[in-house]
């Protein structure tokens, strides 16, 4: 089951709609934000709408005041009681009504803000490469937006090569970032992500990865090739809904759990276990 707040209210599945001239719909004019919510208590949820902000800012298009936001996340948890025991909250602005163009209009910001009950991940997870690139010199580089045909198409790509995530290189031919996961790698004990350079999505998860995970072994953003996947001591991605998702396969190279991952998973749940909202 899933919770809808829409245009100022919660609403049905029927009433849960935008207008067919919604920038959102007809140029991917829009950005989101995806966390999880544990326990009725959404996770990181201040570094969320920070980021949502700030995506916002870079596409150049309205978001709404944060205790609008606010107050509509509130509703949709509180209305979704036991679902919200472990959720996907995402939240999503999108320009408004606009032309049938790339054109924006003069309407407001559409706000809609949705919640529905989510399965943990299992312990581990499997990637796939792909033969496209992510342009880490695109206009939208590092910004989240709804704009996702491409992560659709690589996403499908791996799952029918028997991988839940695909990870991209960019055009310089670095390790860049999953389609909806940062990615981390272990060599010789020392953890190792691409730079925001590489074009990747500041994650959040990544970004407390970083903050925390020092604690356990040294953390470098790092210029890596794509093929350090074929060589790396242990890999793992992250995002909101993963937390700490270690890698046993790489196409067709199999992984161990090693030391390093094994000790960040735990040591990742124990601090988001005492901070929910970092």
């Amino acid at each position: 089951m899933t919770t809808f707040w829409i245009g100022g209210r919660l609403v049905s599945a029927n009433d849960a709609v935008v207008s067919v001239l919604d920038h959102g719909l007809t140029v991917g004019d829009g950005v989101f934000e995806t966390l999880l919510v544990r326990d009725g208590l959404p996770s990181a949820l201040t570094r969320h709408l920070i980021r949502l902000r700030r995506s916002a800012d870079g596409l150049g298009i309205g978001c709404p005041p944060e205790d609008v936001i606010h107050a509509a996340i509130d509703e949709v948890v509180a209305a979704a009681g036991t679902e919200a025991v472990r959720a996907r909250l995402r939240v999503t602005v999108t320009s408004g009504p606009g032309p049938l163009g790339s054109e924006r209009g003069h309407s407001a910001p559409t706000l809609v803000v949705t919640l529905t009950a989510t399965d943990p991940w299992g312990p581990t997870t499997t990637i796939a490469t792909v033969p496209w690139t992510r342009n880490e010199h695109s206009a939208v580089a590092g910004i989240k937006t709804t704009s996702y045909a491409e992560n659709a198409v690589a996403l499908a790509h791996a799952h029918s090569r028997g991988a839940s995530e695909a990870v991209l290189a960019n055009t310089r031919g670095q390790l860049c970032e999953g389609t909806g996961t940062n990615v981390f790698v272990v060599i010789d004990g020392e953890v190792h992500t691409p730079a925001l350079a590489s074009g990747c999505l500041a994650g959040i998860t990544r970004e407390l990865e970083l903050e925390w995970g020092s604690a356990i072994a040294a953390h470098h953003e790092s210029e890596l090739p794509y093929d350090i996947l074929q060589s790396a001591d242990e890999i793992f991605v992250t995002s909101s809904t993963r937390d700490v998702h270690p890698v046993v396969r790489v196409d067709d190279r199999d992984l161990a759990v090693g030391p390093v991952s094994a000790a960040l998973v735990d040591h990742f749940a124990m601090k988001l276990e005492q901070n929910h909202n970092p």
